[in-house]
């Protein structure tokens, strides 16, 4: 009997076709006097000439004709591709910045349009479908962009000088590696108590019934409060504490800064460390449990070297899933004085400095992805059977 053929990729045809739309039709960047005057858009003809600009999107047409026959080799073929024209972005950038910028213009600014944001996330996005296809580890997925990156910081320190992103870069580093290290504190912290309470709440439910239905209740209706006003409800409360406390004074209590953001990003990490980590104990074979006592193991050993191992996956969910959630939220933590990444964010909106807002946004985005990847890694690694 013949081997059925692979049906279409519709998810690898259809991102390759809209990519090919956006590079082809929408703004790539924009060429600005200096940072207050606003930039004049470009397409990509006026970067590459007509002629080029029909040669760069031949490697989206081939995508979309590998995704006819997704067999291996193609999909193969595909992720290469794809590979391949994350890292031309940041050459094709330079080549923009040689031809449209003038070298005479101290000031003159490159920014990055509409075309080349939304085709970075399209071709990410086939990177997701087509490492799920090939069924790669998460940490392949990662390790897949250090060609992209290696290409970006050579372009960075050699070629791209003019972009407005890195020229924001410049002007801030010291205080961008102040936010990073702040935004990974209040993260680090939130986290990992929550993790402490959140395991702490999930046995106490295990134990007694009334803490279940009472615990979640709280929980949920938590999580349904918007941040800024969770933000804004701890600032009367902590104030006072501070002025009426002296040790809380002392330890730096106050009603804005990193205390009610620190106390809010628990509030919100907590509902699903609670939930998997309950979850995860709940859901051990029985029969596994009845096995280990009948060995002669005490309560203690039975959770400790039965039931714990095997709830870790689910609990590390969990663990990921806050630890991402948090990495976003923390960004809303700079309204109050926490300070962290969200400070460039603001301080864009405030100025209508759309490259200061990217410049806290996107290391927020990598940080993200970064957690997501490491911390499914090792749930994979974990679960029964090895890293998937």
């Amino acid at each position: 009997m013949p081997a059925e053929r692979p049906r279409h990729n519709v998810v690898l045809l259809s991102l390759s076709l809209v990519g090919l739309l956006v590079w082809l039709t929408l703004d790539t960047v924009s060429v600005a006097p200096n940072r207050i005057v606003p930039g004049t858009a470009h397409g990509l003809a006026a970067s590459l000439g007509w002629a080029g600009a029909l040669v760069s999107a031949l490697p989206l047409l081939a995508l979309a004709a590998l995704s006819r026959r997704p067999t291996p080799a193609a999909l193969l073929l595909a992720l290469g591709l794809t590979v391949l024209m994350l890292a031309a972005l940041p050459l094709w950038l330079s080549l923009a910045a040689h031809r449209l910028v003038d070298p005479g213009a101290a000031g003159a600014r490159l920014g990055v349009g509409a075309g080349v944001w939304l085709l970075l996330f399209l071709l990410l996005m086939l990177l997701v479908e087509l490492r799920g296809r090939l069924a790669l580890s998460r940490l392949a997925g990662v390790a897949l962009l250090a060609l992209p990156l290696a290409v970006l910081g050579l372009c960075l320190s050699r070629w791209l000088a003019p972009l407005a992103l890195w020229q924001e870069f410049q002007g801030r580093r010291d205080q961008f590696l102040g936010a990073v290290l702040e935004h990974l504190a209040l993260v680090g912290a939130a986290v990992g108590a929550s993790l402490v309470l959140g395991v702490a709440a999930a046995l106490a439910m295990r134990r007694w019934q009334a803490a279940q239905r009472i615990g979640f209740g709280m929980l949920n209706v938590l999580q349904t409060i918007p941040s800024i006003a969770l933000f804004g409800l701890l600032l009367a409360p902590l104030a006072w504490l501070s002025a009426h406390v002296d040790w809380l004074a002392a330890l730096g209590v106050s009603g804005i800064g990193a205390a009610p953001a620190l106390l809010a990003l628990v509030g919100y990490s907590l509902l699903p460390m609670v939930r998997n980590t309950f979850v995860a104990l709940e859901a051990v074979d029985p029969g596994v449990i009845d096995a280990a006592r009948g060995m002669g193991m005490s309560r203690g050993q039975v959770f400790r070297q039965v039931r714990l191992p095997l709830a870790l996956p689910v609990i590390l969910e969990g663990v990921r899933i806050t630890t991402v959630q948090a990495i976003g939220l923390t960004a809303v933590a700079a309204l109050i004085g926490a300070g962290g990444l969200g400070t460039f964010i603001f301080q864009g909106l405030g100025q209508a400095a759309m490259d200061l807002v990217l410049l806290g946004a996107l290391p927020i985005l990598a940080l993200a992805l970064v957690a997501d990847a490491l911390l499914g890694a090792l749930t994979d690694t974990l679960r029964p059977g090895g890293a998937a």
